[in-house]
């Protein structure tokens, strides 16, 4: 066991990580069974907070970008899924395409979530 494993495992927040790839899991078993409603519409509100509370936070805090979706491309996630996402979080704020247009930005490193990939 390295360091650096044995830090996170007294962290009082190495928990998230510890469980972060079972519940991407879960969640992808979820939604292929057709049985996502088994997990209430309050913990799902309270993942996705917390998803865009911590992205927010590290990209922001740490000034630098890393991959929001896991996996590549559409692995984990189709474009429907993300626009349907997006566009409800959107509405829960009272916002539209127009701010979000406005917050909308080109980053030098833009093409680093997937090397190689042509504009």
């Amino acid at each position: 066991m390295s360091e650096s494993d044995a830090d996170r495992r007294n962290d009082q927040y190495g928990w998230i990580d510890s469980l972060a790839p079972d519940l991407l899991r879960a969640s992808r078993e979820l939604v292929e069974s057709g049985e996502a409603c088994r997990v209430s519409d309050e913990s799902v509100a309270q993942i996705l907070t917390a998803a865009i509370r911590l992205y927010v936070a590290k990209s922001d805090g740490e000034e630098r970008t890393f991959p929001p979706i896991a996996g590549e491309r559409d692995s984990e996630m189709t474009p429907t899924e993300l626009l349907s996402a997006v566009s409800e979080m959107l509405r829960a704020l009272h916002l539209g395409p127009v701010e979000l247009a406005l917050w909308y930005r080109r980053r030098p490193d833009e093409d680093s979530y997937y090397p190689g990939a042509k504009s």
